[in-house]
């Protein structure tokens, strides 16, 4: 079957400089059509299909800002770049926030119009493609929240939506940020304990004794002072869900115990002398490569094993660029009602798309919602970014002609995570709480990371 070309409508009112743009599109391959006027150009929209138009602003009869409010309410699709050989930033920001993908002035660099033309288009098929995927993730009884149009993940959510409505233990992998916690909320709203308890145990929190009580109750009131009893989560929770998040954190000792409970589904309680039994699916979370950690020898085998009997690995942000604009746009529509309705330009979305995201989803909605925040515009653009500044250089986009340490430099992952967090502590002072809250991570997390990679303040 041959290939649809991409067609393009071209509306200005200046002869020359029309067939100059028309010339430029179809030297890319692009079907071009081309109007004088806002009157011709909407009597041919109303005729023709097009992905993309192009449009000046000032022109008789009928200007492009009404061209344009006439595509954003009948070709929902179709994305607009606005043209003006004036510099009338009121005007920009009216038509970005009707719905234009850009706004140009004139005379532009033809290289730099290309650019914009091919990530507009992007646009148009991003928008197509998650309508799509909203549908088959409807059909397969997933939220139409979740956004991703990545085949690992969507792999995962489809693996997911299978075995939501067995007891068969999960392990979910991923790094910080990537949507764990969604998947396994939805793993337990879609199973037949849905109406049962589902609690979460932060395994890094609770090391220890601590971790045992929390887990599975303590008798001997040597931890909890003025008590006699405490219930553990297996108890309270009988007959439904229990998340082990950081599951890489819990002690060997502990770890035989839980292996003990998953094959019986019996357990004692610390300073017990009775036998309890508990009906619990359990579902775990890591950051790490477990694997790795059995032939290290600090996490058994066996329950690798048994928690792994089905294994979701999801994708880190940085490997599925193709979702941060959807992302964004979603992130910002949340948070419209109390901050206004934002929209980001093309080189502020170009820096979103080269950024690493050590945080992942996380920290790209700390980042989004920071930003609609402070920025008092309604246009984000790519200074107005809350993005964190590495100590020792900036983070760019990668087309930026500044010096310092860019966006996709050649650095390690731990280098970039090390750089990135030291960066955000630096940026409030080493205050945690701000940090952790900005990092999309606990304050325990924070910590356990600013150990791990050996930060210290600055005197």
């Amino acid at each position: 079957m041959a290939k649809i070309p991409i067609s393009i409508l071209a509306v200005d009112d200046e002869e020359a400089l029309l067939e100059i743009l028309k010339r430029v599109l179809k030297r890319e391959g692009y079907y071009v059509h081309t109007a004088a006027d806002g009157e011709e150009a909407i009597a041919i929209l109303q005729t023709l299909p097009f992905d993309l138009v192009l449009l000046d602003i000032k022109m008789p009869k009928v200007d492009g800002v009404t061209v344009l409010k006439f595509v954003r309410s009948h070709l929902l699709d179709t994305q607009a770049i606005m043209l003006s050989a004036l510099n009338e930033v009121d005007t920009a920001v009216e038509c970005m926030r009707l719905g234009a993908y850009d706004y140009l002035r004139k005379p532009y660099d033809p290289t730099y119009l290309m650019g914009v033309v091919q990530r507009a288009l992007e646009r148009k098929r991003l928008v197509i493609e998650n309508k799509a995927l909203r549908t088959e993730l409807q059909r397969l009884g997933i939220s139409a929240h979740i956004i991703t149009q990545d085949k690992a993940m969507l792999d995962a959510f489809e693996t997911a939506a299978r075995v939501a409505a067995t007891d068969s233990p999960v392990l979910i992998q991923g790094e910080t940020g990537t949507g764990k916690q969604m998947i396994a909320d939805f793993l337990h709203k879609n199973s037949r304990r849905k109406d049962m308890p589902f609690m979460t145990v932060d395994c890094l929190r609770g090391r220890g004794l601590n971790l045992e009580a929390e887990l599975f109750g303590d008798q001997d009131n040597s931890l909890v002072v003025g008590k006699n009893v405490r219930q553990g989560v297996a108890e309270i929770a009988n007959g439904g869900t229990v998340l082990l998040d950081e599951v890489q954190h819990i002690s060997m000792p502990l770890q035989l115990k839980l292996l003990g409970f998953l094959n019986t589904g019996e357990f004692r309680s610390l300073g017990g002398a009775k036998t309890l039994r508990s009906d619990l699916r359990i579902i775990s979370c890591t950051n790490a490569d477990l694997q790795q950690r059995v032939w290290e020898g600090s996490f058994g085998r066996e329950l690798l094993k048994e928690l792994g009997t089905v294994t979701l690995t999801l994708p880190p942000l940085r490997e599925r660029r193709q979702d941060i604009p959807l992302l964004a746009d979603a992130i910002l529509e949340t948070v419209a009602a109390k901050r206004g309705r934002k929209r980001i330009d093309a080189k502020a979305m170009n820096l979103l798309m080269n950024y690493d995201w050590p945080g992942n989803v996380g920290e790209l909605k700390n980042v989004l919602e920071t930003t609609a925040l402070i920025c008092q515009e309604e246009i984000i653009k790519s200074n107005d970014l809350m993005l964190p500044v590495p100590r020792g250089g900036e983070l760019e986009s990668a087309d930026s002609g500044r010096t310092g340490a860019r966006i996709g430099s050649p650095l390690s992952m731990k280098e970039m995570e090390r750089r990135h967090i030291e960066g955000v502590l630096d940026s409030v002072s080493w205050d945690r709480r701000e940090a952790a809250k900005i990092l999309g991570l606990t304050q325990a997390k924070l910590v356990a990371r600013i150990r791990g990679l050996r930060l210290k303040q600055r005197g």
